[in-house]
């Protein structure tokens, strides 16, 4: 029992030893250092755009070097973050950029088409597009297929009409700003009205990356591959009835302007610090099902908020403005890339990013997802709910910054104080 005493008796002394302070001169602590280097405040802005007459060169303050080589310079003019990345660029992500400029053109006699899918940007596994022109009366032929089919109207006005499998009609007009969506495998018929001399053009989004518009069911291609004796005994009239039926498909073709006006329902848009959203989904469009989107709106100098989408990936068109995005894609990896009006952007799901208007007008885009249901998180929002202490940790912010971060998802921001 003594030795025992005698032994703790010793690590009290020891211990005492150890905690005494060895003599100094210097009697304060010295300052908290962070476990990483501070983030640069080197400015990152784009440095040029499409419309300068200059020849870009990737060059970023003192990083990069002239070209030597040959240039198009139409296109780094329109790339200048590709060209000379921000700083904070960092390794390599699929690419996530397809303009559908470079989509090979259908022309018809009445309009044209033309599409995206995974053949063209091998990142856009979930969703396609099909971007599609007809004149006054012509009419995209009465077809179905096997994917979702949703859409936006860019201009013009358009007669819609579709038959349920259970034999319920639908007809209805639909104008700039209009959706429409038709489940999959529901045959439907798309005509453009003469409410204006040049007809109609319009988006149509399906839920599918491997979609193609070449290889939709069309009902004159159908009947063009049945034999005419079949086709009569299925409709029980006489063979002749059939004499003018296509040899081929018709797909786009002109017609008669459709009759009278049909009225269509409209969502408003939600104002926002530096622009405005509108979100539509099943919630207020019950019918699509598999497909939702916001049309979004930012002002010169404003910026759709930092965000993710949890599970879906964002399917992105541009109709008018310049932006940029930066896509972060976890593991130190991000890149920014530049946008034009007709350009589309696929950003994976849970990616982080932003949409910054670079441009000197209103940028206006659509996103769209393939879920019934819109989802985002805002970063602002993650930060302004989480425990202060937390965020200070990580950030190194203090309360009063972080008091002002907005507790309410703002979507889209104005210019920087």
């Amino acid at each position: 029992m003594h030795s025992w005493r005698r032994i703790l008796s010793t690590l009290a002394l020891l211990s005492s030893a150890v905690a005494v302070p060895a003599s100094s001169s210097v009697t304060s602590a010295p300052a908290a250092s962070p476990t990483v280097p501070y983030a640069s405040d080197d400015p990152n802005y784009p440095l040029w755009n499409e419309d300068e007459d200059i020849i870009p060169e990737p060059i970023r303050g003192t990083l990069g070097a002239t070209i030597l080589g040959p240039q198009n310079i139409p296109i780094e003019l329109q790339n200048p973050d590709l060209l000379a990345p921000p700083t904070t660029d960092s390794g390599s992500i699929p690419n996530f950029k397809w303009p559908f400029s470079l989509s090979s053109n259908r022309l018809q006699t009445g309009g044209w088409a033309r599409q995206q899918n995974i053949n063209d940007m091998s990142v856009a596994t979930d969703l396609a597009g099909v971007n599609m022109r007809l004149e006054a009366g012509a009419i995209r032929e009465m077809h179905w297929h096997n994917d979702g089919e949703w859409a936006y109207v860019i201009a013009g006005d358009l007669r819609i009409s579709t038959v349920t499998p259970a034999g319920q009609v639908y007809v209805g007009d639909v104008t700039q700003g209009d959706l429409w969506y038709f489940p999959a495998g529901y045959p439907h018929s798309i005509q453009a009205k003469n409410t204006t001399s040049y007809g109609a053009e319009f988006l149509l989004i399906f839920d599918s990356g491997s979609f193609s518009e070449d290889s939709t069911f069309l009902l004159t291609d159908w009947l063009a591959h049945v034999p005419k004796e079949v086709i009569a005994k299925n409709f029980q009239v006489n063979i002749s009835a059939f004499d003018d039926i296509p040899s081929k498909e018709l797909y786009i073709f002109p017609s008669t302007p459709p009759p009278l006006d049909i009225e269509s329902d409209m969502v408003n848009a939600t104002p926002a610090p530096g622009g405005s959203y509108k979100v539509v989904d099943s919630r207020t469009f019950p019918v699509s099902t598999t497909v939702c989107s916001a049309e979004v709106t930012v002002e010169v100098g404003g910026m759709r908020e930092l965000h993710w989408h949890p599970t879906e990936p964002e399917w992105t068109f541009f109709i008018s403005g310049q932006a940029r995005i930066t896509v972060y894609a976890s593991s130190a990896l991000a890149n920014t890339v530049d946008f034009q009006a007709g350009d589309i952007a696929y950003i994976p799901p849970s990616y982080g990013h932003y949409v910054e208007n670079t441009g000197n007008t209103t940028l206006l885009f659509l996103e769209i997802f393939r879920s019934a249901l819109f989802e985002d998180v805002s970063l602002t929002q993650w930060l302004a709910l989480t425990p202060h202490e937390l965020v200070k940790a990580h950030l190194g912010l203090d309360d009063a910054t972080i008091d002002s971060f907005s507790r309410v998802k703002q979507e889209v921001v104005g210019p920087a104080y």
